[in-house]
Parts: structure tokens; sequence; C-alpha cells
């Protein structure tokens, strides 16, 4: 039975083919009802188009994301114009945006990738970093320019070798940290199960689009700097109005850290330890909540119902939801056929909810929902929503973020202890839509045939069970094939038969011997009850009692789960519970990535190490995770306070951002020795210069980020956005500490200096030009 806004009604679903675009299907299936509109109405019916349509949260989410990544790439131009306050290298820095976005569409095309919402999410990710490059390398030539023009006329190098010294001299710093930040993101494309599925395209366009800046960088970048900067910087030798501003503030923090690095080491470690602590305080969960705009809800009442009851029971339930201003329209099935892949009784119905923007809050909405359906007695509502609904199903079989399996072997100990299991967790905060699956004794009429007296008429225990079958079940007769539709046709008595167990034991069957007599002359007809039906995995019988989470993280609403059962149910041992859930999916993928997170942290260390050749430069640089991370677990809280795989993921990025910073600051630092300016001249030196590149490059991927972390909760940016909130607060204090606590630590124990052969190569190449 199904019913529109409470209306009879035929609900067609239409599902796409795998692979198949769910755009261009929606909009040849709406030409299709264009098309048959004209004879529905001749007929007075109707079209309804406003139930779910995963069109319309692909579009949504498509275009929010579009929108993220045109205010990223404004923000980055703004801020480019204001650090480097002039247009010629503001242009040269710009233009790697749109050509490593252009460069990496054309990579994904190659890839078999589209432009989804994940692809596009990795891009919005990348936006403020894909200038990083560029800006390093821009900034570096404009100041070697600057110096050129100081110097008298005969000292001048040619602009060219000018360009080009500036450029190698920052080569390896920029392909390190590229490398860098490409190492801690392949842990994406190593994520096994449902999350590896949907992160691999966010991950892949993440790592195309920093490569494809990188190319940029190294090759287009210089030649525009060759061409556009020389007249430029001649206008004026002076730093841009900004900068130098930052400068003059910079030099007392700078120089209270080297007469002190004891006291900002501490002051470092401190941050450090605080933000570690508070990430102790955090919630945990597998994914964060989608905001679909639609809700998928399960009526499940006694089984035994009939199908009027049922009825009218969801219709109560239709009206209810109706009855909120959110809601658009409901679509009910009450019941699915026996043959179809996810049978269920007439007791059990579906209801799919379209929602329209509302000034509530997501959870306020749904909080308001339940209790609307909490008025329509002796039925069991759990909400979710399409594309979650459809994860819960993967995860564990149901519809629910959380189910405990009570298994053992006899029906009726499963029934008391699930329902004790119930009341058990029944009072655990965050916990909703709890339900036990309703495993009850039904009437059922059983038929026992006689061997001795089905005998007398000539029928073997089998033919008897047939015949009676035959009356009172059907048996498929024949199939008729038509239109490229297959129908069974079933033969079997008029329902009169089965009207009542009088009826049925006098019900005339044909024997073989041609009499014709009633099923009760060879077999015993009586009334009894039995489970409306049994269920098993692997092998064994379960009873699942499901939930949701609410207001609450799904990991600490697990625990408490666990611990109730535990302390409040006494086990038999032919009876046992386990659960299943996201916090399955959470375990494994939090202890993935922790691997992966380990052996990018290797790789860093790998890269650090090739490029200073110092182990204690080295260990300097690495002093940047635990700066970030005090930073990233803001981030958290402000994105609600749980950790999700999102939120990791944000972290290892993260960790790959900052230590780009600490990279530009050592490489210089070591160039600098090499040249033989003493350490702690080097070490304020190499901070004054890189100042400007590292407070650019972090500036514009921090409010690259900005639109996108502002997002949080809308279509599209639901894992996203929480990566965003952690890279963009850890990116700040990684930042900000990067500029003083690295400083101190290089000048009081950052010695180890000396030139690998690469380097000195380069210098005696650059030397002879």
């Amino acid at each position: 039975m199904q019913r529109y806004n409470g209306k009879p009604s035929v609900v067609l679903s239409i599902v796409k083919q795998p692979g198949a675009d769910t755009l261009d299907v929606t909009r040849r299936v709406d030409e299709a009802l264009d098309l048959l509109a004209p004879s529905l109405e001749r007929r007075k019916m109707a079209a309804h188009r406003d139930l779910f349509r995963q069109a319309d949260f692909i579009e949504k989410a498509v275009s929010n994301l579009m929108t993220v990544l045109r205010d990223g790439a404004l923000l980055v131009i703004g801020v480019l114009l204001l650090f480097l306050w002039s247009l010629r290298p503001t242009v040269i820095s710009v233009v790697a945006l749109p050509l490593s976005l252009l460069l990496s569409v054309i990579v994904l095309d190659a890839l078999g990738f589209s432009l989804d919402t994940m692809t596009l999410g990795g891009l919005a990710i990348a936006i403020g970093e894909l200038v990083d490059d560029a800006i390093v390398d821009v900034e570096n030539v404009v100041r070697r320019l600057r110096d050129r023009i100081r110097l008298p006329e005969a000292e001048r190098k040619p602009v060219i070798v000018t360009v080009l010294d500036a450029s190698r001299e920052i080569r390896s710093s920029i392909v390190s940290a590229t490398a860098i930040l490409m190492i801690v993101f392949l842990p994406l494309l190593l994520l096994e199960g449902l999350e590896g599925r949907l992160l691999l395209p966010l991950g892949v366009a993440y790592l195309v689009s920093i490569a494809s800046s990188l190319i940029v960088a190294v090759t287009v970048t210089p030649a525009m700097c060759s061409l556009l900067l020389p007249k430029a910087i001649d206008a004026s030798g002076k730093e841009p109005p900004i900068m130098h501003r930052i400068v003059q503030l910079y030099g007392p923090t700078l120089r209270f850290t080297l007469k002190h690095p004891r006291t900002v080491v501490a002051g470092g470690a401190l941050a450090s330890a605080v933000g570690i602590a508070a990430l102790g305080f955090t919630g945990r969960s597998f994914l964060p909540e989608f905001n679909e705009g639609s809700l998928t809800i399960a009526a499940v009442t006694l089984p035994g119902t009939s199908l009027e009851q049922s009825n009218t029971l969801g219709t109560l339930a239709e009206r209810a939801l109706l009855a909120d201003p959110a809601v658009v329209s409901t679509a009910r099935r009450t019941g699915r056929a026996e043959r179809d892949e996810h049978v269920q009784g007439v007791e059990a119905a579906e209801i799919d909810v379209r929602l329209r923007e509302d000034p509530r809050s997501k959870e306020q909405l749904l909080a308001d929902i339940r209790q609307r359906l909490a008025a329509v007695p002796g039925v069991q509502f759990t909400l979710g929503q399409p594309i979650s609904h459809r994860i819960d199903h993967m995860i564990s079989g149901q519809r629910a973020a959380l189910s405990i399996k009570v298994i053992g072997e006899n029906l009726s100990d499963l029934r008391n202890y699930a329902e004790q299991v119930r009341a058990a967790v029944a009072d655990v905060p965050g916990l909703v839509d709890l339900s036990v699956e309703q495993m009850v004794n039904v009437p059922e009429v059983v038929v026992r045939v006689d061997r001795h007296a089905a005998s007398q008429y000539g029928l073997s225990p089998g033919q008897a069970a047939q015949a009676a079958g035959t009356a009172l079940w059907g048996t498929e007769a024949s199939r008729i094939y038509e239109y490229g539709t297959v129908t069974d046709v079933v033969v079997r008595y008029h329902e009169t038969a089965r009207e009542s167990l009088d009826t049925v034991k006098s019900t005339r069957v044909p024997t073989p011997s041609g009499a014709v007599v009633p099923i009760s002359a060879f077999a015993d007809v009586t009334a009894d009850r039995g489970p409306n039906y049994v269920l098993r995995e692997n092998v064994e019988r379960r009873i699942v009692v499901t939930a949701n989470v609410a207001d609450r993280d799904l990991r600490s609403v697990y625990d408490d789960v666990r611990d109730h059962v535990t302390e409040r149910v006494q086990l038999p041992p032919s009876v046992r519970v386990e659960y299943a859930g996201q916090f399955e999916r959470e375990e494994a993928a939090g202890s993935q990535l922790l691997l992966f997170g380990v052996l990018a942290i290797l790789g860093i260390v790998l890269i650090l190490f090739a490029t200073l050749r110092s182990v204690r430069r080295t260990a300097i640089v690495l002093v940047n995770l635990p700066l970030a991370l005090a930073g990233g677990v803001v981030g958290v809280f402000l994105g609600g306070g749980v950790l999700s795989i999102a939120s990791i993921i944000g972290f290892i990025t993260l960790f790959g951002i900052a230590t780009r910073n600490g990279i530009l600051l050592a490489t210089r630092t070591r160039d600098l020795e090499l040249e033989g300016v003493e350490r702690i001249e080097a070490v304020a030196q190499s901070a004054r210069e890189r100042l400007a590149p590292i407070l650019m490059t972090a500036v514009t991927a921090g409010l690259g980020l900005l639109p996108l972390a502002l997002a949080l909760g809308e279509p599209g940016s639901e894992i996203q956005a929480p990566m965003a909130l952690v890279i963009l607060t850890g990116l700040a204090t990684s930042t900000a500490l990067n500029m003083v606590v690295v400083p101190a630590l290089l000048a009081k124990w950052g010695g180890e200096t000396r030139a690998p052969a690469w380097p000195r190569r380069v210098l005696r190449e650059t030397a002879q030009e």
C-alpha cells in the first residue's frame, strides 16, 4: 500500500545503473514525465516530483562547493595583492591558481574521475595551497631584485641571472615541502572499506592539484618573473607597506626569542601539552552528520496487525509529519512484496520525507519531529537520511547507527534478553529511536498429514501436503511473458477456503482414486502460534536492538551502552551480545589512519633529513607538529567537539603544511651559515627574510579554507568542513609559534651544519655563472 501526503498513490522509485550520471538520468526522467503529463491530466491524475531526488542534493552540494571555491580564490587574490602591494607580482602568483586547477581537472578526467562533491572538496581544501609554491618563488625573486637595485651599477648581475639564482635558492625547499604535502595525504588512497571508497576521489583530487601547482611553480612562475618583475621592481625598491609594518612588529619579538630561548621553548611546550591534553576530551564518531534535506523514517508496529490498521497508523504518522512547517511532502510504502529483496510485512512502513530550509538547527528539527511522532500509538519510529541510512545498512545490515545483537538458540530466551537489553540502555544520554525487532508469536494454522489416512486415498505424504498446499496457498502453474515482463500464474482456491479453521478442515481436494475428500480426512488441522519470522546471522538465531544517536558523539554512547549491558543484564552461557554499527568502521579506519599517519611522519623525517642533512635541524622542524596539533584541537571543538575520520585527515594534512614553514626557515638558516654567517645572526636574518613567504603562504592557505570552514553543516561540505577547520586553526597556531619557537631552537641547539654534495655543486655552478 502506497500513499503520498496521506492519499492513495503509486510511488515510483527509479534506480540508476552503476557509473551512470545521476543528474543526466534525472533530467531524462523529468523529460519522460513531461511527456506523460497530458495523458495523466486526462485521467485526472498528477505526477508529483517533490519527493526524494538525489539530484537535488547533488546540485545543491556542488553549488555550495563551487561557491566555496570561488570565495576561497577571491580571498587568496586579495591577500596576495595586500601582501605584495604590486599588481605584477600578484598576477604572477595568481596565474598559478587557474593553471593548477585546469591541469588538475585534465588529469582527473584522464584518471576517470568526475567533478563531484568529493573531487570538488579535494580542490577546495587545496585552493589556498595552490599558490604557495608560486608565492615563495615570486617573493624571493622580488626580494633579490630589490637587493640588486640597492647595489652599485657595476656590481649588479644581469636580471635573468638574479631571477635564476633566486628561484634556485628556494627550489629545494618548495620541492621538499610539496613532497611532504603529498606524502601526508597518501593515507587516503590506502584506506579500506567504505571510508576508503568514499574518500579516494577527495585524496586523488588534492594530490593532483598539489602536484600541478608544483609543476606550474617551477616552469611558468620563473618565466613570468623574468618577463614582468624587473620593470616593476626598478620603479621602487621599497617593501610593501604591510610587510614593512609586520617586520617592524616582529623585530622585538625575534630579539626576545633569541635572547630567551629556554623561556620561549617552555611556552611552546606548554601550549602543545594543553592541546594534546584537550584532545582527550573530544568525542569520536565515524563520519560527520550529513545534511541531505530528506528523511527516511522506518515505522514498525506489532506483527499480525492488519493492512487496514497499519495504514491507519501510517496516516496518523504522515499527518503528524505534515504538521511540521519544515516538511514539504511525504511518501509512504506499507509492507513489501514477498519476493522483494527487502521483504517486510504489512506491520512495517517506510516514509520518505522531503524537507525545506528551516531556521531551526538540524538537531532541533529532528527532536521536534520525534516529539510529533511520539503521539502515534503503538509504533516504533527510526529516523534516518537516505545516504546515511544506506551507510548504516552497509555497515551493520540495520537502519540505525548502533545495533546490539542478542544471539542464541532459544527464541523465547532471545526475546526476553533483548527486552532486558533495551531496558538496560534506555536511560543512556544521547540514545534515540531505541527499538527491538518485533519477533512475536502470531496465530497460524498447522496441517499435519496422517500417513495411514492419506494412503487409504492413494496419497503419499508428499502428495497429500501438495494437494492441501495448492488448495490453501496456491501453486505456480505457468508464466506469462508480456512486454518484457514475466508474470507468474498461481492456482489456488477461493479466499473463502481460508476464512476459519472449520472451512480449512472442510476444504475438499481431489485424490488419485478419483474421490474428492476434505483435508480433515487425511490430516489434522489445528490452530497454533508460532514466530512471525526467525532471523539468523552466521547460521545463529538473533534479535537486534537498534538505536540512533543525537546530541552526543557515537563513541561515548557506545561505551555507555556496552557498560550498561554488562552491568545490568546477566546472560546465560547460551546467549551472548555483539555490537555493530558505525563505531566499528571508526575503530578500523582510526587504526589504519594512525598507522598510515606514523608512516607519513617517517616520510616527512626522511625528506627533511635529505633536505637539511642534519638530525638536529630535522628534529627542530618536526617541533611544528605538536605546535600545529595544539591549534587543530581548537578546530575540533569549533566543529562540535567530535573527532571524526574527516578531522583525523585534517590533522595529518595540517602536519604537512606546518612542516613546510619550518623547512623554509631551516634551509635559509643553513645556507647563510654555509656562507659564513654566525649562527644567531643567520637565524635572525633567515627569520626576517622568510617571514613574508611564510606569512603569505599561511594566510592564503588559511583564508582559502575559510569559506569551506564556514560552510560547516551545509550540503556537500559535511566531510570537508571539519578538515578545513582543523587545518585553519592549526595553521594559525603553528605559523605563529613557528616564527617564535623554531628560531629559538635553531639559535640555541641548531648546530651540526655541513654542506652536502649536491648543494656544494649548485653553489659552485652559481658562482661560476
